[in-house]
């Protein structure tokens, strides 16, 4: 009786498992070779892709090396989104940014951004607080470097065929001069007829 209710039982995982298709959903790396591939939206892995070569590029450059102190400390300014999407560019940025972080050469200051607008204004609100309660003037570490970009897209069709090619461009510029001091620009192009999984 046992080995046969385990025997009912392995048939009819194996037929679950035989009834499953690609239409299920699934776990998949984001990273890896299935994901999904849209000719006309920026997808995980090109922003993956784009965060890793700007990093490689920037690293290379050795410039974070020369800043009077180290790790430099590094802000994020305005990233100008100029493509057709309403998209996150902190799915870029934030990808550089725990890269840089990662190689001890970088701290990002999250208390100071463009417009006033700060990523944590927690911190920069118990900052002010200490520095109150204390009676001293607030001490604010200003950023030696400043990042910032734009994000491009050219669409081009032919017949039934359709192409997209992404730009991510980013500078990091030195607030002491407001110079530019590295600056690079990497493309993604997709063509096809419709999106499909895997590349």
């Amino acid at each position: 009786m046992k080995l046969a209710l385990a025997t009912t039982t392995a048939a009819t995982a194996l037929l679950l498992v035989g009834c499953a298709s690609k239409n299920d959903a699934r776990y998949i790396d984001p990273q890896g070779p299935q994901t999904v591939v849209s000719i006309d939206r920026i997808n995980i892995q090109d922003w993956n892709n784009a965060a890793e070569r700007l990093v490689a590029s920037l690293l290379a450059s050795g410039v974070l090396e020369r800043a009077p102190e180290q790790p430099a400390v590094m802000a994020v300014s305005r990233i100008r989104n100029n493509t057709q999407q309403q998209v996150d560019t902190d799915l870029l940025t934030k990808n550089i940014r725990v890269a840089l972080n990662r190689t001890g050469k970088v701290i990002t200051t999250t208390t100071l951004g463009p417009d006033g607008r700060v990523e944590d204004p927690l911190a920069a609100e118990v900052g002010s607080m200490q520095a109150f309660m204390s009676g001293e003037r607030q001490r604010t570490v200003l950023p030696f470097y400043t990042l910032s970009g734009k994000l491009l897209e050219d669409r081009v069709r032919v017949g039934n065929t359709q192409q997209t090619t992404f730009t991510f461009q980013l500078s990091l510029t030195t607030t002491r001069d407001g110079l530019a001091v590295w600056e690079d620009v990497q493309q993604i192009t997709k063509q096809g007829r419709r999106s499909s999984v895997g590349w």
